[in-house]
């Protein structure tokens, strides 16, 4: 089966948590002994529920705040996908909680209270989303319970929600009306709303496409690791090993080694020790080139005919995660996929507000969760993409050379100014 890696975000009391806990506890995911704890813990309450969002805040100062503080991960599978659930923070303080979550995600699962429609908070995740470039969005439209399942308040908020998406460039945007404390179509498609026509919120998880958000033309194999065995059965061995993160590769196909630029031809591919004539994105294989080439860890051994860009200085836009504030010419380490190289923040050219999507030209530095687009020079040239053209070679992580701590997530911008990719709302 394959796993479909999903966010959920909404503004504060919008019932992420519940929804996830509904999802576990409707298809069976949940543990008896699991069960029971959370039974234990809302026994004091005046309506007798189990408060299923205990399932996933599992911090302490998450249960007695209930808010969500921290990005829960929660795994569950039904017969036809596994699932792993990023359950990410509604507060405006934890944005970097939230791109931490989405990074990774296909799809992203955005709540609206029926009650409220589209507020700040709304435009806010969703403009996170587009920054993040996930695939697929589900509007969960949630509480409908509260609002009579009213089929026009459901039309209301789908119309408004449309011109946000419409705006930011979304794709692939599903909406659902649901209940979450209540189960209304979650698993099951409920019968308090005949109106809706669509699928519940599990089928549509388990049906959407991943493996079409795969590219499959663009070759990129970042090198992990170099095997070298000398021993006397393996005296010529030479092996490349990592993971193809995009694109197809054959035997006999002419590869580019970069940043060097050598040049050589596959001969040869190896799948958990077996030889195969070809290999795809995500397999992790081992790679054995015609020439005796100087390919080290954080090498990209690419397709001839598609190339990538190299460069000593890009720009990108950029979450900064430190508790220290970002101030030009500061240095850190860059690393993207597996290479590590040292760099230094030029320059910041403006301050994005999530919110309103208004920019700060020129700012003096960037604070803890704020948005920006800046200049990064690296000491030694890297291999990269546009991380709107290929997610997986266009994101890259700053971290603190002293503590070792990820200080920054950035996001390569390199073909299109980066202004086309926020319209105005």
């Amino acid at each position: 089966m394959d796993i479909l890696r999903f966010l959920t975000a909404g503004s504060v009391d919008d019932g992420k948590s519940t929804l996830i806990g509904r999802l576990l506890y409707d298809s069976k995911s949940i543990m008896v002994d699991q069960l029971e704890a959370i039974e234990r813990s809302t026994k004091n309450r005046a309506d007798g529920e189990v408060d299923l969002a205990l399932l996933t805040d599992g911090l302490r100062a998450e249960r007695e705040q209930g808010i969500t503080i921290d990005v829960a991960y929660k795994y569950f599978s039904t017969p036809k996908r596994k699932f792993i659930i990023a359950d990410a923070p509604g507060h405006i303080q934890y944005t970097r909680n939230m791109v931490t979550g989405a990074s990774n995600s296909d799809l992203a699962i955005i709540l609206i209270d029926a009650r409220h429609g589209v507020v700040e908070q709304t435009r806010r995740h969703s403009i996170i989303v587009s920054l993040l470039n996930l695939p697929h969005v589900v509007v969960a439209v949630n509480k409908m319970d509260l609002v009579n399942f009213s089929e026009d308040k459901y039309n209301d908020i789908v119309i408004d929600y449309a011109q946000v998406a419409k705006s930011l460039g979304l794709k692939n945007v599903t909406f659902i009306p649901i209940s979450a404390l209540n189960g209304d179509n979650i698993v099951d498609k409920s019968s308090a709303m005949p109106w809706y026509e669509g699928e519940s919120l599990l089928r549509v998880l388990e049906t959407v496409e991943v493996h079409e958000d795969i590219n499959l033309s663009e070759g990129r194999f970042p090198v992990q690791y170099v095997i070298r065995p000398q021993t006397e059965e393996l005296h010529d061995y030479r092996g490349y090993a990592g993971k193809i993160i995009s694109g197809i590769y054959k035997k006999g196909d002419k590869v580019v080694v970069q940043p060097s630029g050598v040049e050589s031809t596959i001969s040869a591919i190896e799948i958990a020790g077996e030889e195969v004539e070809e290999a795809f994105a995500p397999q992790s294989v081992v790679l054995h080139l015609a020439d005796d080439v100087d390919i080290s860890r954080g090498d990209v051994i690419v397709k001839q005919d598609a190339p990538v860009q190299v460069a000593q200085e890009f720009e990108v836009v950029l979450c900064w995660m430190g508790n220290t504030p970002l101030v030009p010419r500061n240095k850190y380490l860059l690393q993207i996929n597996s290479r590590t190289v040292r760099a230094v923040v030029k320059e910041l050219h403006y301050k994005l507000n999530v919110n309103t999507l208004e920019k700060e030209l020129s700012p003096v530095s960037a604070g803890l969760n704020d948005v920006v687009k800046a200049t990064i020079k690296t000491a030694s040239p890297i291999a990269f993409d546009s991380y709107q053209k290929l997610r997986s070679n266009g994101g890259a992580i700053l971290i603190d050379e002293t503590s070792n701590v990820t200080v920054g997530a950035c996001m390569i911008s390199t073909e299109a100014k980066q202004e086309e990719f926020w319209p105005e709302i």
